[in-house]
């Protein structure tokens, strides 16, 4: 999880990336919680780390000027 925190932050313009524990969650589990910079949707390269982690998508409203993303495991 923290390598495909780490390639989206190389990939694309990010506000912020974090990993969050379970105890720290909403979704109970370990979670890559990001807010994505001039997005609308998530990227494919995006989707691309997510996969290569194992990462479920978690459906997230999208804001004005970003993305915001959580992906569990």
């Amino acid at each position: 999880m923290r390598r495909a925190a780490r390639a989206i932050q190389e990939e694309v313009a990010t506000e912020s990336v974090d990993v969050l524990a379970p105890s720290a969650s909403q979704y109970g589990a370990w979670t890559l919680d990001a807010v994505l910079r001039d997005a609308e949707g998530v990227p494919p390269e995006v989707l691309r780390e997510l996969a290569l982690a194992g990462l479920t998508l978690q459906p997230m409203p999208s804001q004005a000027e970003s993305q915001h993303m959580a992906a569990t495991v």
